[in-house]
């Protein structure tokens, strides 16, 4: 007895140590394989390292003037980051990769919960729930990315968390909705960490966190018809730890700063939701296709989880299953963002963990299930892997790679390319041997593995050489020693250029004007360069490890 039970503490702890090692390395191997990219990481960035710099830890700036498009929450946590002196691609993006660890942890707590306490193999959702999320390209992407997004759904995960605990299922399944709240202490803890999250949910992107968490739990209640149960969430406890959390900040900025509340609540909430003013504008349906990559490789686990829904839609079973409030959780972000005239993929991040968890819960069911099924799905995400990695591969032959990588062949990279493709193959045919007997826990393995290759080869081979594409920290390391900083010019760059290089050289760059007549270094683009001939200011070649922007000696205008 005592064997067995050594036995399967060893296994536990090994499983608990394998979605560990994956989640930590899919989730923060590497946050600086890339130096700042985008419009929104360098700008964010530079909020945040002002912060620590100035020590004004109440009023976002940018350039030295007020920003009030995000709340305070990112910029506080990763302004620790730049005054504990990390490097600025580690303190920008830490926030991130904390978060989605936290929304791991916390959607494994209610698998715990809700579905199984056995953790003896990888058939528990406790385990299986948190490894989908980790390894998902939604999770992998937003840990690595400087924004609140990922800090915003951790803190709404925390929150409905805590809500699906203080609704007490076991009451509703009785019947018992009718029952006054519980007024125990321990009764009372879920409420008072609901209104906690929440309120950090609002410190994180704003309104939209009070709108997602009621519209979401509205939902459940309109379909279970248990409105006394919900209004539960409503106590007193609730609310005032929530105002606790949430309006210290939101007061003391707006009486520092007059124009706050007009700026951040009209202009960057009702005005972006309502009209398309930050031109985002896209198609109803958009989201659809954006669930479906974040999901990938287990977008096709979405299948059973249908056929679960329809299954106890059709045994009307649905209004006690804890999996309705999951579904109406990861529902109403994508319906509510569905209707607003402004949408990026970011919006329905919040919708991701609660379907990382309902595709964990109905994987292990279909399993038991049928034998048929279980083949199926594995097969198809392998499948998946073999599709991602064409897709890879294409995109890798559209990029210049000779200008950045020294020795470099186009046959290298078909070979690279074929490699993926046949370890597509071989995976995808295990997988479906693994489906055919059934067996779970090898195929969980298989996916973190490749994942977590994956990840690497993208930190290591992939991420550096789009760095000069992409971002401008080696551009800006690069120039850091010029003997006239003064004379450094952009024209006609896109913003995301702007801010990056802004970040990087710590100081906003001007826009050239033709009109100049001294000599400059000018950074620009090949319609700018063209332009730039035309006038007659350029004389020379261009060295070819000028790769992203360009890099163009203007001379003295003629007389």
């Amino acid at each position: 007895m005592t064997e067995t039970k050594t036995t399967r503490s060893g296994q536990l702890g090994s499983r608990f140590f394998g979605c560990a090692v994956a989640a930590l390395v899919c989730l923060f191997a590497q946050l600086g394989a890339i130096g700042l990219v985008g419009p929104d990481e360098p700008r964010y960035a530079w909020i945040a390292r002002a912060m620590a710099e100035t020590g004004d830890w109440v009023t976002p700036r940018l350039y030295g003037q007020p920003w009030f498009e995000k709340p305070i929450l990112y910029y506080w946590i990763a302004g620790i980051g730049f005054a504990m002196h990390f490097s600025a691609e580690w303190a920008a993006r830490l926030p991130s990769a904390i978060a989605a660890l936290v929304a791991a942890v916390t959607i494994g707590w209610l698998g715990w919960k809700h579905y199984s306490k056995d953790l003896n193999s990888m058939r528990s959702p406790a385990l299986l729930a948190p490894l989908l999320f980790a390894t998902s390209v939604a999770a992998i992407g937003f840990a690595r990315a400087a924004t609140p997004d990922m800090l915003f759904a951790a803190s709404l995960t925390l929150a409905m968390a805590s809500a699906a605990s203080a609704l007490d299922y076991v009451a509703v399944s009785r019947g018992m909705d009718s029952a006054a709240p519980n007024s125990s202490h321990r009764g009372l803890v879920p409420l008072l960490f609901f209104g906690i999250f929440l309120g950090l949910a609002v410190l994180a992107k704003g309104p939209a966190a009070i709108v997602l968490a009621a519209g979401a739990i509205a939902l459940w209640a309109l379909a279970t018809r248990h409105w006394r149960v919900a209004f539960r969430l409503a106590h007193p406890i609730a609310i005032a730890a929530f105002c606790v959390v949430s309006l210290p900040w939101y007061i003391v900025c707006a009486i520092r700063n007059p124009d706050f509340l007009r700026v951040f609540i009209l202009q960057h909430n009702f005005e972006r939701y309502l009209t398309p003013v930050f031109h985002h504008r896209q198609p109803f349906w958009f989201f659809g296709p954006v669930v479906l990559a974040a999901l990938l490789p287990w977008t096709a686990l979405l299948w059973p989880v249908a056929q679960e829904g329809l299954r106890l839609w059709r045994e009307k079973s649905w209004n006690r299953s804890p999996g309705l409030f999951f579904a109406c959780w990861a529902v109403f972000p994508v319906l509510f963002f569905s209707f607003s005239e402004s949408k990026l993929p970011s919006y329905i991040l919040p919708a991701i963990p609660p379907l990382a968890l309902l595709c964990a819960v109905a994987f292990i069911r279909a399993f038991d299930r049928s034998k048929a099924l279980a083949t199926a799905l594995s097969a198809a995400v392998g499948a998946t892997w073999m599709v991602l990695a064409i897709a890879a591969f294409v995109a890798a032959r559209r990029l210049d790679w000779s200008a950045a990588v020294p020795n470099f062949t186009p046959h290298s990279l078909a070979l690279a390319g074929y490699a993926a493709i046949a370890i597509g193959v071989i995976v995808t045919v295990a997988l479906a041997a693994c489906g055919f007997r059934r067996m779970t826990e090898p195929i969980a393995w298989v996916v973190a593995i490749c994942a977590i290759i994956s990840v690497e080869a993208l930190n290591t081979r992939v991420l550096p050489v789009l760095d000069r594409f992409d971002s401008a920290r080696s551009h800006a390391a690069f120039m850091r020693n010029d003997l006239h900083p003064d004379r450094i010019f952009t024209y006609q760059l896109r913003r995301d250029w702007d801010y990056g290089l802004a970040f990087y050289f710590r100081r906003q760059l001007p826009e050239w004007s033709p009109d100049d007549p001294a000599p400059a270094l000018v950074l620009t683009n090949p319609a700018g360069l063209a332009d730039i001939e035309k006038r007659g200011r350029f004389r020379g070649e261009l060295e070819e490890r000028y790769v992203g922007i360009l890099y163009v000696p203007v001379e003295t205008a003629p007389r």
